[in-house]
């Protein structure tokens, strides 16, 4: 037998469990990212939708002080869900990244729902992604 040094190389990263560190084999999985605001936005929006149509909250001022926010901006949010149901759904599963801001913003958005149109909508939401 030989003397010589064994050097065995592993892939691992720290993981907490409940009070302490421990090393797991293999590489850290990557993050799927955050996600992004416009998308918890749109289901917000869905969400207060619900709520009015149950009769929950019988008007957007009520809808607005339970949520702590003004009636225009409940408007705003509520106005998310009038886009066509594709770009919704692109918006729903629009990327995350956890190194800089959103590349879609709601604000950019509003410029897409100022016509109740989805042909016009879906033309407006290609200028957008486009630039």
């Amino acid at each position: 037998m030989s003397d010589a040094p064994i050097q065995v190389t592993y892939r691992v990263h720290a993981v907490r469990r409940q009070q302490a560190i421990v090393l797991e084999a293999g590489p850290l999985a990557d993050s799927p990212g955050r996600v992004p605001r416009v998308a918890r936005l749109l289901a917000l929006a869905h969400h207060f939708e619900r709520l009015l149509a149950a009769g929950t909250v019988a008007t957007q001022a009520e809808l607005a002080a339970l949520a702590g926010i003004s009636q225009p901006r409940v408007t705003q949010i509520l106005n998310l869900a009038l886009l066509a149901p594709d770009i919704q759904e692109e918006l729903l599963f629009w990327p995350g990244d956890d190194r800089g801001p959103d590349t879609i913003t709601e604000r950019t958005l509003r410029y897409v729902l100022r016509t109740p149109v989805w042909a016009e909508q879906r033309a407006r939401w290609a200028e957008v992604k486009d630039g």
